[in-house]
């Protein structure tokens, strides 16, 4: 039986599921889910990320991160943390980077937080020699200062729609149409996490809530918060959910959430504002949200893409090119991802990102 079949007999027997019961059973189910059956990235898979996009993003990451560790007085053990990791690619740059930081990586103890068993013997042989350690939530790092970064982590992290509907709100659910999966509404309903949306929304109008990311970041931030150390979230989103975001990537093009379950990336725009509430609940700081375009250039990129681009010609130099703008231009990724630095009270944010 295919995940397909699965859910339709699920609702059968249980009515429809929120749309993020629906993402987590298509992204982990253990026989059928995208995210634990295959490596989804590159040019044979489904999407690319920054990292694969180019070293320069990994390795101004990685001496960003070396840089807050000198600020706050060169702990002497730390965790070297990346949330979702994909292939290692981004820590084996941000190694590669740092390994003239003096006494940097003699300090760091490598964790990756990784669901998919696929990706987890990747990323064991992109960092042979490095000895990370696979953790299975956040709350299992080491009691140490924090030194973090997620990647494109936050966006695949299950969410719910509503649409207001006078004062009230009716949730966006998964049913069946025959033999299709079909979008339906629930009945009507005052949900308290919206209150405060009833300020800025009309009716019609569709929010999103991610619940799985306030105690991600929750965590993360209050770990900050007792140890020290500093996160950099790098995601597709902006400051505050409305409308339908919701999308699945199948072979590098945009395909219908509901089509083939298990066989296509579903993700949504992350509410930073949601984030940036979460770690303030922790005691934690936070930066303002930046483009990563900005944060980038700030961390001076043109000048290592000069670096790289000088003994090259040809289409190794065209690659160069193309890479550094498809990271910093404002009509490709470099508006529309965007940069939260988490960094403890009374100490400087991370270098690229203001207070």
């Amino acid at each position: 039986m295919n995940l397909k079949d699965r859910l339709l007999l699920r609702i059968q027997n249980d009515g429809p599921m929120t749309i993020a019961d629906y993402m987590t059973e298509c992204l982990m189910h253990p026989e059928h889910g995208y995210y634990t059956t295959r490596d989804p990235l590159g040019v044979r898979g489904d999407f690319t990320t920054a990292p694969e996009i180019s070293q320069m993003f990994g390795e101004l990451i990685g001496l960003c991160l070396a840089q807050t560790w000198l600020q706050q007085g060169k702990p002497e053990r730390i965790v070297l943390a990346e949330l979702g990791p994909g292939r290692g690619t981004m820590m084996a740059d941000i190694l590669r980077a740092t390994q003239s930081v003096p006494g940097f990586h003699d300090a760091a103890e490598i964790a990756l937080l990784e669901a998919s068993p696929v990706l987890r013997k990747v990323q064991s042989k992109t960092l042979r020699g490095y000895e990370p350690k696979w953790i299975e939530a956040i709350s299992d790092l080491d009691d140490l200062p924090l030194f973090l970064v997620a990647n494109e982590f936050f966006d695949a992290l299950p969410i719910r729609q509503f649409l207001r509907d006078g004062d009230a709100w009716r949730e966006r659910l998964v049913g069946s149409d025959g033999d299709s999966l079909a979008f339906g509404l629930g009945s009507q309903k005052a949900h308290a996490a919206l209150n405060e949306r009833l300020k800025d929304t009309r009716d019609g109008d569709l929010v999103e809530l991610c619940t799985a990311a306030v105690p991600a970041l929750n965590a993360i931030a209050g770990h900050i918060t007792r140890c020290g150390g500093a996160a950099l979230i790098v995601d597709y989103g902006d400051w505050r959910s409305l409308g339908d975001t919701l999308q699945a990537l199948r072979a590098h093009e945009t395909a219908a959430p509901l089509d083939q379950p298990g066989q296509a990336d579903l993700t949504a725009h992350v509410d930073f504002e949601i984030l940036a509430g979460a770690a303030h609940a922790a005691g934690c700081n936070h930066t303002k949200l930046t483009p990563q375009g900005v944060f980038l250039e700030r961390l001076g990129i043109t000048t290592r893409a000069q670096s790289l681009a000088a003994p090259l010609s040809g289409s190794q130099l065209e690659t160069l090119i193309a890479a550094h703008r498809r990271l910093t231009h404002p009509e490709e990724m470099g508006n529309l991802f965007k940069v939260l630095g988490l960094y403890p009270p009374n100490a400087a944010p991370p270098p690229g990102l203001e207070p």
